[in-house]
Parts: C-alpha cells; structure tokens; sequence
C-alpha cells in the first residue's frame, strides 16, 4: 500500500536566501570628456592583438601577390618620383646619392602615416556590425590599426635597407650614426599624429560620409605639401615656404632623412612642434571620440 503525503496549503514559506553573485569586470559610463579608461584598454590587449592580425592577413587572403604588394608599391612610387622630379624636372635630391634611396626613404614614412590615417579615418564605419554586438573598449580598433600598419612599415624599412646594402657594394657607403635611434621617435610622431587625425575624422565621419570623399583627396594633397619628393632645401627663398613649414610632418621627413643618410636638415624647433601637435591631436581626438562614442551607433 502506498504512503500518500499531503501539503498543508496553508503552512508558511519562507523566501531563499539571496544568492551572493561575484562580477569579474563591471561595465560603467563613462563620467566625462576626459574619462580615457586606458586601464580598460590595456585589458583588452589580447583582443588588439587579434585584430592586428586580423588587418594585416585578411587584407591579403584572396590576392595573387599577397604582402608582397608592400614591396612591389613603394619601389613602383619610387621609380615614378625618379623619374618625373629626377629625371624630368631635375629637383636636387639634397647631395643624397644616388637619388633612388632619397625617394624611397621619404616614401616608406609617409606610407606608414597615410595608411594608418586613411584606415583610421573609417574604421568606425566600417566596424559597426561589430560594435552592435559585443562591447569592448572602442578604441581598441584605431590602436590595432596603427600597430599593424607598423609591420607594414617593418617591410618596407627592411626594404629600403637592402637597397641601401646593394648600393653600398657600388660605392655608396652606409653611415650608421647614433641618429638612427631616433627613427623609432620619429615612427612613434608620424604614427600618433595620424592616429589622433584619423580618430577626428572617424568620428566626424559617423555623421557626414561625405568626409570620407574629402579625405581621399587631402591625403594626395598633402603628400606633395611634405618634402617626400623633394627636400626641405630646394625652398629656400621660396615665398611659399612657409605653408611647407607649417606642416608638422615635415619636419619629421627631414629627420627620417637625415637619420639615414647623415645628410639634410635635422630641425629641433621643428620637432617639438610637430610632438606638441601630435599630443594636441591626440587629445583633442579623444574628446571628440567620447562626446561621439555614446550616440555613433545610431548614425551609423
């Protein structure tokens, strides 16, 4: 026989206890303008390094020549900018011989500056599936873009030395001073200063595309306002010389230059302007980003 047991519908329950839950990471607002949580940032490292890799192998997945494109690019510049300002309009090249070196080693640092700007510049468009779905710290993307353009840079750097190790079994020699420290300085300039303009400009962008046609146009134009195909010197007396020295890259062109080949025009006063500018843009791209940050995902 089966023992039956009744429930007294009346008899008191008592609620459970309220279970003690622990959070790894809690997510805030940010408090103000100036609310960088770059502590934030740091912890999410990992995830820069995936989007690193990310920009530099899916670029290339369905290509012929794959990264070999940041090779045959800058040495087909070259041989353009040999031939229209050397040979065609016989612009000094600053007593750097021979000329190809010149113009490759202008090349190779205004491409690492135009590729990160021009990335920059798009990549909260171009990102915003990514942004509906999973939260992380935004400026995670613009920071992986400016290191995997470094690799670029890498390549084309390691290029441009074995030029200059060929030449140098024809009798142009290679001067390793103490100036070749400052390149990674002067990397670190171009990078922060196109990190900081294309964080404005992605974040301007958000709301008015058509600043995208814009900047297409003023990275072209702005190239042949920095002394890449021609030094600082072939100014002098120039009445439009100050517009050129206006411009914070040049000043860094010039030193990339001099650095090298020992030659050219190393402007102290020029680069302190051109780090006060970097930090300027810097800040002034993170207070844009913040103010931007929060409604982007609805203009988008």
């Amino acid at each position: 026989m089966k023992n039956i047991t009744l429930q007294n519908d009346s008899a008191p329950t008592f609620p459970e206890a309220p279970r003690t839950e622990h959070w790894d990471m809690i997510i805030k607002p940010k408090s103000g303008l100036l609310d960088l949580q770059l502590a934030e940032v740091w912890r999410y490292r990992d995830l820069m390094w995936l989007f690193v890799r990310r920009d530099f192998v899916a670029q290339y997945r369905q290509t012929i020549l794959g990264f070999l494109w940041h090779v045959i690019q800058p040495i087909l510049t070259t041989l353009m900018f040999l031939l229209v300002f050397g040979r065609i309009a016989n612009i000094s090249t600053d007593d750097i011989k021979p000329s190809f070196l010149f113009y490759m080693a202008g090349i190779t640092v205004w491409n690492y500056f135009s590729f990160v700007l021009t990335a920059i510049s798009t990549t909260f468009i171009t990102n915003a599936p990514i942004f509906g779905k999973v939260y992380f710290p935004r400026l995670v993307l613009p920071l992986s873009v400016t290191v995997s353009n470094i690799v670029k840079f890498g390549i084309q750097f390691g290029l441009l030395l074995l030029f200059m190790i060929w030449y140098s079994f024809k009798g142009y020699p290679i001067h390793v001073t103490g100036y070749w420290l400052l390149i990674p300085v002067l990397v670190l300039l171009m990078g922060g200063i196109g990190l900081g303009l294309g964080i404005i400009i992605s974040a301007l962008t958000t709301k008015y595309r058509d600043l995208n046609i814009l900047m297409t146009f003023a990275v072209q134009l702005a190239m042949y306002a920095t002394p890449i195909a021609y030094p600082l010197s072939y100014l002098q007396n120039k009445s439009y010389k100050w517009l050129i020295d206006i411009n914070p890259l040049t000043s860094v062109v010039e030193a990339f230059r001099y650095a090298i080949f020992g030659k050219g025009t190393l402007d102290p006063h020029g680069l302190a302007y051109s780090t006060a500018f970097m930090f300027v843009c810097l800040f002034l791209g993170i207070l844009i980003f913040n103010k931007v940050e929060k409604t982007f995902m609805d203009t988008v």
